[in-house]
């Protein structure tokens, strides 16, 4: 754990992106391959089953500090982290050990078999034979909140850099259903990867974004500058569900681009599934579909954390499998063909298919030059769409996000302009900033609280922020702030629905700040009515 800690403090300190690659490298080749793989695990979002409650834990930290509820509370509300504020808290270490990360990790897992009294015993042990650095990343796998600022590529170049196998084959070997207790670093490393998981996916092909915000608009002669002649491009709607691979290698299986095996909860889709040939795995979008269009976003969610499907729920909100892609056919990775052989294949399957009304493949939007498809773009939301993806006919499918041959070309978001109301303060290194804002909009007189967002400011700005609510906070209420109204803020947002759990009437869809509206006055902020009149 001690070195498992260590590399979780040197990554924290560094924002170079070589830096970061020497210092996993470093790790990998000091630690044991049980250490390796559980690493490998954690990184990518596999983490040990939570054997003790977040309540438990806070309440022996807090025994063991010898402080009371309120002190902890407050404290808490200041880091803004669980696991940083136990570690921080806890008197000094009283023991040392030197287990491995893998050994704790089967201590945590092997928790479900003692009483309360038992694991209590062992988390005050536990504690006690740690330093501060130690306890903290420990917290963080215990509670199950372990992240880190590392992304999946640079543990993809560490380890290609130390194997000499080339990044696709080790991205596309983590992905899958696999298990850090059956599964091993040597086995991941090997030359012919033998281990094959038929559930496995591919590496997803990310776009690259012509434009996200209403200050960056680009022209129709803009875009023909960037791509060049338009016969060399295919256009499809950008749809706004889930990004899913299908997979049909024996069994059938669905994989989020979360890397979450979610085939169970789209029972509608099974059926089409087992009918694709053996060997087909299909990149597309899982998505509620009605009438000929697809579903608001807010449709989905009724579903997505549901364990048992009513009949109720999945009347209204049948789903679909919208195909864009064919990475595998008949047992070969197509990936290396271009897009139009790519597409026929799709159109050969979509064709033979008996369940027309689960499966689909994006159509594809003619036009003839960029000022066409400018105009079409605007149509977006009535198409029940964000605006295009824009594909080169010969590109291959790549892994990640790679620049030139794929381009999300948004329909700028909407927008409101509102009043700041409330504040409370960030995590990790803002936990002493208050960067989440909730945000108002006039209803008669009074102010109306629709919507939260924390992302869209830069440093300064929130730094000057901060120092406004620090001087114009009205009332407390724990760890949230009532803040004068005055800031007024430009927000965005993709989409807008009726909602009867917010008081406002309406929930948004990916909510953030565009701008400070530093020439604005909160009198000149907008309206309830000019929000549902967007609906």
């Amino acid at each position: 754990m001690k070195a498992f800690a260590q590399l979780f403090a040197d990554l924290d300190e560094t924002n170079k992106t070589n830096e970061k690659v020497r210092i996993l490298k470093d790790y990998f080749v000091a630690v044991s391959d049980q250490d390796k793989i559980h690493t490998l695990a954690l990184f990518t979002g596999r983490k040990p089953k939570r054997q003790i409650n977040s309540t438990l834990v806070r309440t022996w930290a807090m025994e063991m500090a010898g402080i009371p509820g309120w002190l902890f509370e407050e404290s808490y509300h200041v880091v803004g982290d669980l696991g940083e504020t136990i570690a921080l808290l806890l008197p000094g270490n009283t023991s040392s050990q030197d287990k491995s990360l893998a050994e704790w990790i089967e201590e945590i897992n092997h928790l479900g078999n003692l009483d309360e009294e038992e694991r209590r015993t062992w988390l005050r042990a536990s504690w006690a034979s740690m330093d501060q650095q130690e306890r903290f990343v420990f917290n963080k796998v215990l509670t199950g909140s372990f992240r880190v600022g590392v992304s999946q590529n640079l543990i993809i170049k560490a380890l290609a850099d130390l194997s000499g196998l080339d990044t696709a084959t080790l991205t596309h070997r983590i992905m899958g259903n696999w298990d850090p207790l059956t599964f091993s670093y040597p086995q991941l490393m090997q030359e012919q990867d033998a281990s094959d998981d038929f559930s496995r996916p591919y590496p997803f092909y990310l776009a690259y974004a012509i434009q996200e915000t209403s200050d960056q608009v680009k022209s129709a002669a803009q875009i023909g500058e960037t791509l060049g002649d338009p016969a060399d491009w295919q256009a499809e709607w950008k749809w706004d569900g889930i990004r899913a691979q299908a997979i049909r290698r024996g069994e059938s299986f669905i994989w989020t681009r979360g890397e979450e095996l979610a085939t169970e909860k789209f029972p509608e889709l099974h059926d089409f599934l087992a009918d694709l040939p053996d060997g087909t795995v299909l990149d597309g979008e899982a998505i509620c579909y009605s009438e000929g269009h697809p579903l608001p976003f807010n449709v989905l969610q009724t579903r997505i954390g549901r364990k048992n499907l009513s009949k109720k729920i999945l009347a209204e909100s049948p789903m679909v499998f919208i195909a864009y892609d064919c990475l595998e056919y008949q047992g070969e990775d197509t990936r290396g063909l271009p897009l139009t052989s790519r597409r026929k294949i799709l159109e050969d399957l979509q064709l033979a298919t008996r369940h027309p009304e689960a499966f689909m493949i994006s159509p594809v939007v003619n036009f003839s030059g960029w000022e066409e498809l400018y105009a079409l773009r605007m149509q977006s939301r009535e198409y029940h769409a964000e605006g295009f993806m824009l594909k080169k006919r010969s590109s291959v499918y790549q892994v990640g996000r790679k620049r030139g041959d794929w381009w999300k070309w948004k329909v700028d978001p909407l927008s409101v302009d509102a009043v700041m109301v409330y504040a409370q303060k960030g995590h990790g290194r803002r936990a002493d900033l208050y960067t989440d804002y909730t945000f108002a909009v006039w209803d008669g007189d009074k102010l109306v609280p629709f919507a939260k967002a924390y992302s869209g400011l830069t440093d300064k700005e929130i730094g000057q922020v901060d120092h406004f609510i620090k001087r114009n906070t009205i009332e407390k209420f724990g760890p949230v702030r009532t803040v004068k109204p005055e800031l007024v803020f430009e927000i965005g947002f993709e989409g807008i629905n009726q909602s009867t759990r917010h008081k406002s009437g309406v929930a948004l869809r990916f909510p953030r700040i565009l701008r400070w509206r530093q020439d604005k006055k909160m009198e000149e902020a907008d309206t309830i009515e000019s929000l549902k009149a967007m609906l």
